[in-house]
């Protein structure tokens, strides 16, 4: 007896029905009929429109703060698993709560891991993400994680500028794995910042190891929020002889003050995905779609296809 594989559906999260829809678009698919009803106190519940028994459902949304964007995500998914849907793969191009991935001072939460127990609880059966925080997290999962790099997105862009004396940047010593592995792929040399906080989003001090005259540098990051590191780091470079500073962040979080410390900034431009939805825009900022990456791998993993093609570094 032969197993027939039934087309998949894609239903979107609301915080994420932009790239959601590009994302179909890309797979070749409609997006699925889901609706949510929303009672006066702001409890919210999400409703399938159309039958999923038996099939693999793609739910589509980041988890950005605030809390409710996690909440849906997890109601959609124990809606699709009291559905009686085969397999149920939350898609999140960025994983929020990412940053309290381990106990940094004493009676604090591990968020992340927290929060991957509830995605597993609630029933997805599979993770499809990019660009974590940190790598390790995909350790707090015991179903399988499809981490992707926004490299692939990327290095394209930065290539096709053309830059001479190009040199990439860390703007802090947790991401020098990451700027390393950017500046092998462009085959140029590597710069890191020093930083130190005063407290969460607040810098005290920062220094740079490396020299940046008479360079384009780029900086490289998982995630740009208030933008206050990346501006400050633009701002030294500057300060240090470096011709011009670009930066590259997949998750545009972009709170608080962050567009204007941007539009403020000597950054020439700051590249991002479209993993966050903008709040506004901006001259400065450029945005290149995640969404064929993510309908690439979802079709790949809906025909039990390699992955690792997707991987250019």
């Amino acid at each position: 007896m032969s197993y027939i594989i039934t087309e998949a559906k894609i239903f979107p999260c609301t915080q994420s029905i932009e790239l959601a829809q590009k994302i179909a678009n890309a797979y070749g698919a409609e997006l699925g009929n889901v609706i949510t009803s929303t009672y006066s106190d702001g409890e919210f519940q999400p409703s399938y429109e159309e039958s999923i028994r038996g099939t693999r459902i793609f739910i589509i949304g980041s988890t950005n703060p605030g809390p409710e964007n996690l909440m849906e995500m997890l109601l959609m998914i124990d809606a699709a698993k009291r559905a009686s849907a085969r397999h149920i793969t939350a898609v999140l191009p960025y994983f929020g709560w990412a940053r309290q991935d381990r106990k940094d001072k004493p009676r604090v939460p591990i968020a992340a891991k927290l929060v991957a127990k509830m995605l597993e609880a609630a029933g997805a059966t599979r993770i499809i993400t990019m660009d974590l925080h940190a790598d390790q997290i995909q350790g707090f999962f015991e179903k399988p994680v499809d981490h992707l790099f926004a490299s692939t997105i990327f290095l394209p862009y930065v290539q096709g500028l053309k830059l001479d004396n190009l040199m990439i940047a860390s703007p802090d010593m947790g991401g020098s794995k990451r700027a390393y592995a950017y500046s092998k792929a462009l085959e140029c040399d590597v710069v890191i910042c020093y930083k130190q906080r005063a407290k969460a989003n607040v810098i005290s001090h920062m220094e740079l190891i490396g020299d940046v005259k008479g360079k384009n540098v780029v900086l490289v990051d998982d995630m740009v929020d208030t933008a206050g590191t990346l501006t400050k780091a633009a701002d030294l470079m500057m300060e240090r002889g470096a011709l011009s500073v670009r930066a590259i962040c997949t998750h545009p979080i972009l709170s608080g003050n962050a567009y204007e410390n941007i539009e403020n900034s000597k950054l020439q431009e700051l590249i991002v995905t479209d993993s966050i939805p903008l709040k506004q825009k901006s001259d400065k900022i450029r945005v290149l779609t995640c969404a064929d990456l993510f309908a690439s791998v979802m079709h790949n993993v809906q025909y039990n296809r390699s992955i690792s093609s997707k991987f250019i570094m």
